[in-house]
């Protein structure tokens, strides 16, 4: 089956009369534990909940496949496991807590989201976790591998846009005895495949396109090592970084109907950034979907999907201001995939080393023609 099919059909619960045809929240702190608490599939919230259960295996789903060409098993199907968390963060921070201790070397983009570099900066390097920043662009990451525990990637990187070649990575990171994880966001699992193409983690704040409708904080980690998935999951016992069940439950509502968001998002993005280049406006237009992009053959070699997010830089600030000041479709706020086309001045947080008329912007699934008519006034009023 087509990853759509399996994604639309993988939140069914199975045929029984008069049974849902979706699972339901479950609200529970203790579950009945009578005996031997081990021989209980459930015991209590924080290590454990029948919703997470429902929503992990949908997630591990998506994230399960073939490895990709060039993988010494290609063509060979792998089957992963997912844990979900609270937010992205939790997620995030999972994983490093699990994996580094004081002495370790990791790799890190320059320009990955602001909060891991956060992370990193003010807790872990305080442990005695050596960091190694190195750029996203041209696979620059794979220069600092030596004696390094973790490589973290960041394709396509936010808000700059910028592509590196995760298999490639994957390989030279292996070799230097280093762990590779993969920050999916911008992509999502349906639009990028970290696992396939060598990967040994693919994480996710799935707050953004993966559920997609910005009312939920939720990520997830996603492993093919059993062994490494216990680690993580260790971890979210001990930290208590766990998701609500009714989070839980909206996620898996949402999910059946990512393929066609993320399709539509993707197309309209792309419709945004070509009627972008021809603005005089505009200094530069930053999408991995544009062939005059710097990555674009690579992100066309390893995503399905180019994704929601754009960037595009104006002039300045005041130029970017009298932008969001006349346009009427494009809702500013932070974050990004969701159903309405939202952006905002990333200068603003301080976080990024971008232009002040640097904007992030999330193409939602209005109809493109008019979005592109509502940018193009909002760009006359700048111009």
């Amino acid at each position: 089956m087509h990853d759509s099919t399996k994604i639309v059909r993988s939140t069914l619960t199975r045929a029984a009369a008069g049974e849902p045809l979706h699972p339901g929240p479950i609200f529970a702190a203790p579950y009945h534990t009578p005996g031997d608490p081990n021989d209980a599939p459930y015991s209590y919230a924080r290590s454990h909940n029948p919703t997470w259960t429902a929503l992990e295996k949908v997630i591990a789903q998506i994230e399960s496949g073939e490895f990709a060409p060039g993988h010494p098993q290609a063509s060979e199907r792998y089957r992963a496991s997912a844990l979900v968390f609270a937010s992205g963060m939790a997620a995030c921070t999972a994983v490093l807590s699990a994996v580094l201790r004081p002495g370790d070397i990791a790799v890190v983009p320059d320009n990955a989201y602001f909060h891991t570099r956060t992370v990193m900066n003010e807790y872990f390097t305080q442990m005695g976790v050596q960091v190694r920043y190195a750029g996203t662009a041209n696979n620059a990451q794979g220069e600092h591998l030596d004696g390094a525990k973790l490589l973290w990637i960041e394709t396509p990187s936010n808000p700059t846009m910028e592509v590196c070649d995760i298999a490639g990575l994957c390989e030279k990171a292996h070799a230097a005895g280093a762990l590779v994880v993969v920050d999916n966001t911008t992509a999502t699992a349906l639009g990028q495949k970290p696992l396939a193409l060598g990967a040994d983690f693919s994480v996710a704040s799935d707050t953004k396109s993966m559920t997609g409708h910005s009312d939920i904080l939720l990520g997830h980690v996603a492993t093919r090592d059993r062994e490494l998935l216990q680690k993580i999951d260790q971890w979210r016992t001990l930290a208590g970084g766990v998701l609500g069940p009714m989070e839980a439950w909206l996620a898996l509502r949402s999910i059946g109907t990512l393929p066609l968001r993320l399709e539509r998002s993707s197309a309209n993005a792309l419709r945004i950034a070509e009627f972008l280049q021809t603005r005089p406006e505009v200094k530069q237009v930053l999408y991995p979907g544009l062939p005059s992009h710097h990555g674009h053959d690579i992100a066309a070699k390893q995503m399905q999907y180019f994704g929601a997010v754009l960037s595009f830089e104006l002039a300045d600030k005041a130029a970017a201001e009298t932008f969001f000041a006349n346009a009427k479709l494009v809702t500013e706020a932070t974050s990004f995939g969701g159903t309405c086309t939202c952006a905002e001045r990333r200068a603003r947080w301080g976080g990024d080393a971008v232009p002040e008329g640097f904007i992030r912007m999330s193409a939602g699934i209005e109809d493109a023609d008019d979005l592109i008519a509502d940018i193009g006034q909002a760009l006359d009023a700048v111009r």
